[in-house]
């Protein structure tokens, strides 16, 4: 069976070491959750973290599924791949590009490969097309909201410091 792509790409007003830092802070992954995807986090490091494990309960129509995530930090952002999950194969790859000074690309690129063969293809993708075009919609939306026009100087949390760059975090990177 063939694997699937879908991309969503976006401008984002806020450079892109911004973008990448706060994805990789405690709290986005809830904000980055839509209402109507109701997911339950049953064990989430806290942030992305390379080599980390992440696992969810999703919902499927009226049924429960367990997925269960890899996080692999990357030059360009990071990945996410399925080790447990409702799909065949599904790695997520978030890319943070620079584009200008104040500016940045934000692409979120899905390879995935659906369960059931040709029938879940032909039947499921058109649905499964549609869920992931509203939810990185609404994933950008969100990120655009919380960090347009604010650039690194002003990226400071409650104890009134820099947020440290994901170089820092994880120097054996790049």
């Amino acid at each position: 069976m063939s694997i699937l792509t879908f991309t969503r790409s976006s401008i984002i007003d806020a450079p892109a070491d911004l973008l990448r830092d706060w994805h990789f802070e405690p709290g986005t992954f809830e904000k980055l959750c839509p209402p109507w995807e109701p997911v339950r986090i049953v064990e989430f490091p806290g942030q992305i973290q390379d080599g980390a494990m992440a696992v969810f309960e999703v919902r499927l129509g009226p049924l429960r599924r367990k997925w269960v995530a890899l996080h692999q930090l990357t030059d360009f952002g990071f990945i996410d791949r399925q080790i447990e999950g409702p799909f065949a194969h599904w790695e997520h790859s978030h890319r943070f590009e620079t584009i200008g000074e104040r500016r940045s690309r934000l692409t979120d690129t899905i390879h995935y490969e659906l369960p059931l063969g040709i029938v879940g293809q032909v039947f499921g993708n058109p649905f499964v097309v549609r869920k992931l075009d509203r939810l990185f919609r609404y994933r950008h939306r969100i990120t655009a909201e919380c960090l347009d026009g604010k650039d690194s100087a002003s990226s400071t949390r409650s104890t009134g410091q820099q947020s440290p760059s994901l170089r820092d975090a994880f120097p054996h990177e790049g």
